[in-house]
């Protein structure tokens, strides 16, 4: 079935494409959350050392940043869907081979690094060629739907899964858990196997380099007003958000509670938020977008602005479940607004630029916010909501914006 004879009216899911593509997406990402629980138990069980298993999580985190933007080169280049399947085999093979490792008895530390560097580099190409491939397979009124689906079901698995995961490796042991990641991989493959590959878009200039290509892309989002100030407003809040939410939260749950109990109830709110945020994405109609983003971005930015200033369990709760909802929305609609505007040949392009503008500086948010919470934990969240505000302001004055539909 192809994009153009599939009704505008139903639900991608009643799509054949998207509903294959849907299912090995949704069967791989349960797969990994036996990776995600078996992994850090693993290093732990192996070195005793919370830096290894630190060092292990960066060996995976530089080049998923390092390579995001080559990756989106790549996803423009070639075929998006062939690079989702290289990327998927070549994953399924580095586990299965810890697998083996395990059953044999011979696991060293040093294969672990080679997982984590290659999952790394794997999700880098595999990203960007994600969100390239999509808007192929279904209509551009069925994006902000298809993206809502893929979303929420991928929270759904990572709030449900883990628990099991864990119980399953404490009955049958870690190789199988490997295993298990390693086999869940090839229902991608499988279901990417039939489907077709995007348009090919014709050029009559030379190729250029990869810098120069890069750059074709840095100039195509500069030159589109709206899509420029929009990238910004991402990069922004990612990284007023990354480092405060994940340091800063914990920092109150013991402050005001001196309990675990309390921070675990706070990222629950947050993730039953972000899951309502996503599912209500995909039934937002799209009239006044632009409007409607600035509004949800400034309502980010004045819950995050007031968490270091409230103290009740509830009040927080209710603030973070807010927030939650609102950046799981404006997520899902910017992710659908992008892919809606930019064209096919430069989507893979533009996508990694989205993506490695919300993880590019999340490093740096982390470190400052660790440093910052020392000397006060109200100013981190008020400068953070703050700055939200500010490029949401910005964001507000530039036309284009404003009259996005």
């Amino acid at each position: 079935m192809t994009r153009d004879s599939v009704p505008a009216a139903i639900h991608p899911l009643r799509n054949p494409a998207f509903r294959r593509l849907w299912i090995g997406n949704s069967v791989s990402s349960i797969g990994d959350q036996f990776y995600f629980v078996a992994l850090p138990w693993l290093v732990l069980q192996i070195t005793g050392s919370s830096v290894a298993l630190g060092t292990i999580s960066m060996t995976a985190a530089i080049p998923r940043a390092a390579l995001m933007l080559v990756g989106g080169v790549l996803s423009d280049r070639f075929s998006p869907r062939m690079i989702m399947m290289v990327t998927a085999c070549c994953r399924a093979l580095l586990v299965a081979c810890i697998s083996a490792l395990l059953w044999n008895h011979v696991l060293k530390l040093w294969p672990l690094y080679v997982l984590a560097l290659g999952f790394g580099s794997a999700d880098a190409f595999a990203s960007p060629a994600a969100q390239a491939f999509l808007p192929s397979l279904v209509t551009r009124d069925q994006l902000a739907a298809a993206n809502s689906t893929s979303q929420s079901t991928s929270q759904l698995t990572t709030m449900v899964a883990p628990a099991p995961a864990g119980l399953f490796i404490k009955a049958f042991g870690m190789a199988w858990a490997f295993f298990i990641d390693a086999v869940s991989f090839l229902f991608i493959v499988g279901a990417l196997w039939r489907l077709p590959d995007p348009p090919c878009i014709a050029s009559g200039s030379p190729r250029k380099n990869m810098l120069q290509t890069i750059g074709d892309g840095l100039q195509y989002v500069r030159s589109d007003a709206a899509l420029s100030s929009l990238m910004l407003v991402i990069a922004v809040l990612n990284f007023a958000i990354a480092g405060p939410a994940s340091i800063g939260i914990a920092v109150i749950a013991k402050r005001d509670f001196g309990t675990a109990t309390a921070f675990g109830f706070f990222m629950s709110a947050l993730a039953a938020g972000a899951l309502g945020g996503t599912l209500l994405a995909g039934l937002s109609k799209e009239r006044n977008r632009g409007v409607w983003l600035l509004l949800v971005s400034a309502v980010i930015g004045i819950c995050l602005g007031s968490l270091g200033l409230l103290h009740g369990l509830i009040t927080l709760a209710a603030v973070l479940f807010a927030m939650g909802v609102a950046s799981a929305f404006l997520n899902v609609q910017l992710i659908t607004w992008f892919q809606q505007r930019v064209d096919r040949a430069m989507m893979g392009r533009v996508m990694s630029l989205v993506m490695f503008s919300a993880i590019g500086l999340m490093p740096f948010s982390l470190a400052l916010a660790g440093i910052a919470i020392q000397w006060s934990l109200p100013g981190v969240f008020l400068v953070g909501g703050c700055m939200v505000l500010l490029v949401t302001l910005l964001a507000t004055a530039r036309r284009p914006v404003r009259e996005i539909d």
